[in-house]
């Protein structure tokens, strides 16, 4: 086997947070690159907690330097330092003995055993390991000089090559390194080659090198820009600027600031002003869809003050509404600076916030909320110790599929002071995740990275960095690569509007699954604040329609079966009024082809006629059969009876009395379209009904 390691020594700096006191820091670090020809060596880390001498406690709640943070892989890589996911004795440089004991999912014969003492390397004493029946033999005895290091992984030589090693005990003497000493994880590896095993998991094929573009003076200044929020369509950004000279409340706070998409880059950033902003501190976390629901950090009170919370504001054609409160049961947020972070779902019924409660694992957890029928939201629900780590846990944003999350940690291994992850949800309960992916050192700097927001298209990424950075911090985009992608979606957007007059009509508008006549998701339509606009999964069918009192809606059918991208679709839905003379089609998608058997797809719009002629009682409607041209017209005319008296029968079955339902079939001698094309034929294959009667 042919084995090369390669050394770089690098000046950094960095903050380290000793659980007592914040210092600045410069240490060197090495950085080891290894290649293997062959198998690449695998490293067991242990995952059982035995015992331990005692653990530092940084407060009564939450896992923070835990003797389980030294189970599993390594959360901190170089650049090695302080880290809350890392096994911390409470005792600091005493002469007290320290240690921790832990068992190994499979025990094994091991040529290695890697400790890695990610801060104040140097303290350990001894190392004992033990089979599977408990004996033990001391495999390492301290006698090294002390080493500059702040970190590093300690490999100790297994002497006893045929010992099946089933846990190992790890024994400090504080006193040996100044400060608190942490050890961040234990393994066994079968190979004596020196290794250093990633502790970083990237998502799949993630690219070495991408272009992280600058926004540019447009959107950036030498003031703080963070948070950027793009509108689904992808033609409004919103963030935050702070430390900002036109901010209301002065350079001091920060405002919500937009921009538009002016063709070939973002017009000139606008302040949002009153009633967006104030003169505490303003943030918007999340937009609907449609562009016509903000979501902003904290409450507004009538005095012109804020508390700590969510509100949302509505467009409506005079501009934006002063921001109202979203109860949240039980919303309590235990850091003592209140930092905290909202994000809500694309269908607007999930609430995905960063808080520290009583049950978090670190300093700030995520949380989910959901919202109720009476339009407040559930208490917060911790979303669980995939996702979640010991430390800090923030940013999240929910993508356009309703499924991705990217968020912002400290607790998993990563390339800086705070990096992106991406992870996926694995059911309906909002709290089992795929184990999230680090999006990568071409994205994730040594430094702060977050506030990750993807359109709907998916083809770019907005995010805050502090690298290159014009001010303090500032708004880059780069191009989303395959891996890290949401699910594909459309977005369907267009007008309400009256079959007869073609005025627009304000009403509540349903999407369904066509597949199982479910319902997807409800949004209200109001004309006078622009078009409707939906975001839905491809492969999918959907039935589109708009309820209205003293209108009757009958379903358009979108069919994105096939579809694998994303999509933008223009579609207008008709309400027809419920009076006499009033004319409407059924759905195209109520028999097979050349069939007369109702599809189920079909009884929704079915239904509503149902519903429509119980409520009118007098009512008598006229059903008229049509076809194509496409073979003998007298089959035609045959297959155009046989469904309009298919449409009878069922309506017969719900209660309708059939003297007052009329039929005619005309077969392909009344045309809508011309034929010549497919498009065309299935304009002419339809059902329609007219009333006649009310």
């Amino acid at each position: 086997m042919i084995f090369a390691t390669f050394m770089v020594v690098i000046r950094h700096t960095a903050y380290c947070f000793y659980p007592m006191l914040r210092i600045k820091i410069y240490y060197c670090y090495f950085l080891i690159l290894t290649t293997l020809a062959g198998q690449a060596q695998e490293v067991q880390w242990a995952s059982q907690l035995i015992g331990y001498s005692s653990e530092f406690r940084k407060e009564t709640i939450g896992q923070e330097f835990r003797a389980t943070q030294a189970l599993g892989s390594p959360k901190t890589l170089p650049p090695y330092g302080e880290n809350a996911c890392a096994w911390s004795p409470y005792n600091a440089d005493s002469n007290v003995e320290e240690w921790i004991k832990v068992g190994f999912a499979t025990p094994q014969k091991s040529r290695q055993v890697l400790v890695v003492e990610n801060f104040n390397q140097g303290a350990i004493t001894q190392i004992y390991a033990y089979d599977a029946s408990g004996k033990e033999t001391l495999i390492f005895e301290n006698s090294y000089a002390q080493t500059p290091e702040m970190g590093k992984i300690l490999s100790v030589q297994v002497p006893d090559t045929a010992l099946i090693i089933a846990a190992l005990k790890v024994v400090l003497n504080p006193s040996r390194v100044k400060g608190y000493n942490q050890i961040d994880a234990i393994g066994l590896a079968a190979s004596s080659q020196p290794l250093l095993p990633s502790g970083i998991h990237l998502s799949k094929n993630a690219p070495q090198e991408i272009v992280k573009e600058n926004l540019g003076a447009a959107i950036n200044s030498k003031a703080q820009e963070v948070a950027p929020m793009i509108s689904p369509d992808g033609r409004t950004i919103f963030f935050t600027r702070g430390k900002h000279a036109q901010n209301v409340g002065g350079g001091e706070t920060q405002d919500v600031w937009f921009a538009r998409w002016q063709g070939e880059g973002w017009g000139e950033a606008q302040n949002m002003a009153a009633p967006i902003n104030n003169a505490d501190n303003n943030a918007i976390v999340s937009i609907a869809p449609d562009g016509k629901t903000l979501y902003l950090m904290n409450v507004y009170r009538p005095d012109g003050t804020m508390i700590f919370g969510l509100s949302k504001s509505m467009r409506t054609k005079v501009g934006w509404t002063t921001p109202v409160e979203c109860k949240i049961e039980d919303i309590r947020n235990l850091d003592k600076k209140n930092n905290t972070e909202f994000a809500i779902s694309p269908k607007g019924n999930v609430l995905v916030m960063s808080v520290k409660r009583e049950d978090t694992f670190g300093d700030r957890d995520l949380y989910v909320s959901f919202l109720k029928p009476d339009g407040t939201w559930t208490k917060p629900l911790n979303m669980g110790a995939t996702i979640n780590t010991a430390d800090i846990e923030s940013a999240p944003f929910i993508a356009t599929d309703n499924k991705t999350i990217y968020f912002t940690s400290y607790g998993h291994a990563g390339y800086g002071g705070g990096d992106i992850f991406v992870t996926r949800r694995m059911d309906e309960s909002w709290t089992k995740w795929s184990e999230p992916e680090n999006l990568g050192p071409a994205i994730n700097t040594p430094q702060w990275d977050g506030f990750l927001s993807i359109p709907a298209s998916g083809e770019y990424a907005y995010m805050s960095s502090m690298q290159n950075a014009i001010g303090s911090e500032d708004i880059f985009r780069f191009k989303v690569y395959n891996a890290i992608k949401p699910d594909p979606v459309a977005i369907i957007s267009g007008n309400v509007l009256d079959s007869e007059t073609n005025k627009p009509v304000s009403s509540e508008i349903v999407t369904g699954l066509l597949k199982d006549n479910s319902d997807v998701s409800k949004i209200e339509y109001d004309p006078e604040t622009g078009e409707y606009k939906l975001i839905v999964p491809v492969q999918e069918s959907y039935r589109l329609s708009a309820n209205k009192e003293g209108f009757l809606a009958v379903n358009e059918v979108v069919d994105l079966s096939t579809d694998k991208r994303f999509r933008e679709i223009k579609m207008n839905i008709y309400l027809m009024p419920i009076k006499v003379g009033s004319k409407g089609t059924l759905s195209k998608t109520m028999f097979e082809q050349s069939k007369s058997e109702l599809v189920p797809q079909s009884l929704p719009d079915l239904d509503k006629i149902v519903g429509m002629m119980t409520k009118y009682p007098n009512m008598e409607v006229l059903l008229e059969g049509h076809t194509d041209n496409q073979g003998e017209i007298k089959l035609n005319i045959k297959l155009s009876e046989d469904r309009v008296n298919e449409v009878k029968k069922y309506l017969e079955s719900k209660g309708i009395e059939g003297i007052r339902i009329s039929t005619k079939a005309w077969g392909p001698t009344k045309p809508k379209a011309s034929n010549e094309t497919e498009e065309a034929r299935k304009r002419n294959r339809r059902v329609e009904f007219t009333i006649l009667k009310m």
